[in-house]
């Protein structure tokens, strides 16, 4: 399993079992009886990896100013995702319908949510957020990411910085496009497929 953690980690979730058996050392046939499919290999090598996401949720809500509390997650979960090609596919694009992940997401997003809201409600992020739009967040560091990694991989850092000054109560400017809905989220991380 730690091949295929490394390899998921560092190459995304589109890595073959093939690549997975080869750099681990054994046949197929030792994998598919650990692992009868390649989702349920997904789910178990991630596993951990969304716990710590959910974690990080979960200790940011223990920070007791909210838009630290607020910036602090954003700024963990990107780290989260240049280093894990893997979760990244799972948490921001991928709608794989793995039982852990699909877990993880239902236990993640009432943790988001509070967070929003905690910002809001002490006045220090822009009340047309919604948490929905955390997930565009994601999307566009993760691009970011993409985009720079080979050249500055901590290239990101500067775009959150950019995000968080526009996330802010006192930057805001009125919106004429609404966010987008839970379900158009969802639609959207099938499209991306």
């Amino acid at each position: 399993m730690s091949s295929a953690r490394l390899l998921f980690a560092t190459a995304g979730l589109e890595t073959s079992v093939e690549d997975v058996t080869r750099h681990a050392g054994v046949g197929m046939g030792t994998l598919y009886r650990h692992f009868p499919t390649k989702e349920e290999l997904i789910d178990a090598v991630l596993e951990d990896a969304l716990a710590e996401f959910v974690g990080l949720a979960e200790a940011a809500l223990d920070e007791p100013d909210p838009w630290t509390a607020f910036a602090m997650f954003l700024d963990r979960a990107i780290a989260m995702h240049a280093e894990n090609r893997g979760l990244k596919d799972v948490v921001a694009t991928r709608a794989h319908g793995l039982s852990r992940a699909a877990a993880m997401r239902r236990r993640l997003r009432p943790l988001i949510v509070r967070l929003v809201e905690r910002a809001q409600a002490d006045g220090s992020l822009r009340a047309d957020i919604s948490p929905q739009d955390i997930s565009l967040v994601l999307w566009g560091a993760d691009g970011v990411i993409d985009y720079g990694s080979a050249v500055a991989p901590e290239v990101w850092r500067r775009y959150l910085g950019f995000m968080l000054d526009g996330l802010r109560s006192a930057a805001a400017t009125p919106q004429a496009q609404p966010p987008l809905t839970r379900a158009q989220v969802d639609r959207a991380k099938r499209s991306e497929r």
